[in-house]
């Protein structure tokens, strides 16, 4: 029997989607496009968040460049719209979706990355898009998607010189929110999904697709839509037992972090 390109299962109400090309570092192919399309679309309708990981020693390699040669100009084209659609539907969806990255994060696969809404690296994780190098250009959203997270400038930097970061380095180029030891990024990842499942789904709804579209919108027009999906949210059912457990004392507050030795 044939595997998976790419894993499914869920603990409570966290989906695991696994890339399951392990010995081609989960580069990403036509069918396993695919693939993921058909578990994203199946996380969001059984689970509240969900988590991305990649099998075997790297998170993504990125396009399966072999396949690629093959393609006409307008197979191409056809293929890199294709991944926008899918990625859109992780990053534009219903649920939160955690990535959890080590080793290779490079080219499709940070592209893959940077369409999920929070990325936790381990200390084997780094990041690259060699792209130039090879005499093409991105073309699964990273002109848009990684460009907003790291600005045009850095994104210039690794695409004419094919330099590489290391975990610590994509941190600071936002490339991800946390970094972890080495081989506990998806458990990171996990505990981080499992604290969004339990927030109310309007407000995790609202988060996910109001925010970037406010971003990109003129300061004026954000505040208005701001101001909109505020009401929307606060006069929601969830959020009235939420804010009244809050006032009762049976909701915990906001509390200083404990600082680590």
């Amino acid at each position: 029997m044939t595997k998976p390109l790419v894993t499914y299962a869920v603990e409570g109400d966290v989906a695991l989607i696994g890339l399951n090309r392990p010995e081609k570092r989960n580069a990403i192919s036509d069918a396993m496009i695919e693939a993921l399309a058909d578990v994203v679309e199946r996380a969001s309708r059984e689970a509240k968040a969900s988590v991305i990981y990649g099998a075997g020693d790297h998170f993504c390699a990125g396009l399966d460049l072999a396949e690629h040669l093959l393609k006409t100009l307008i197979e191409g084209f056809h293929g890199s719209r294709r991944w926008h659609a899918v990625f859109d539907s992780i990053q534009r969806g219903t649920i939160p979706f955690v990535s959890a990255l080590h080793g290779a994060v490079v080219g499709g696969g940070l592209e893959l990355a940077a369409s999920t809404h929070i990325r936790v690296a381990d200390a084997t994780a780094f990041f690259a898009l060699p792209e130039g190098q090879r005499g093409i250009f991105v073309g699964g959203s990273g002109s848009v998607r990684i460009a907003r997270l790291m600005s045009v400038a850095r994104m210039t930097d690794l695409m004419l010189t094919g330099r590489v970061l290391n975990a610590e380095e994509g941190e600071r180029c936002n490339l991800a929110q946390y970094v972890v030891e080495a081989g506990t990024a998806l458990d990171k990842a996990k505990e981080i999904a499992r604290i969004a499942a339990g927030n109310a789904r309007l407000s995790n709804y609202a988060v996910l697709n109001a925010l970037p579209r406010i971003q990109d919108m003129a300061q004026d027009d954000g505040l208005f839509v701001e101001s909109i999906v505020a009401a929307l949210t606060q006069t929601s059912p969830e959020a009235t037992e939420r804010l009244d457990a809050f006032l009762e004392g049976r909701a915990a507050r906001v509390a200083a972090p404990v600082r680590k030795r």
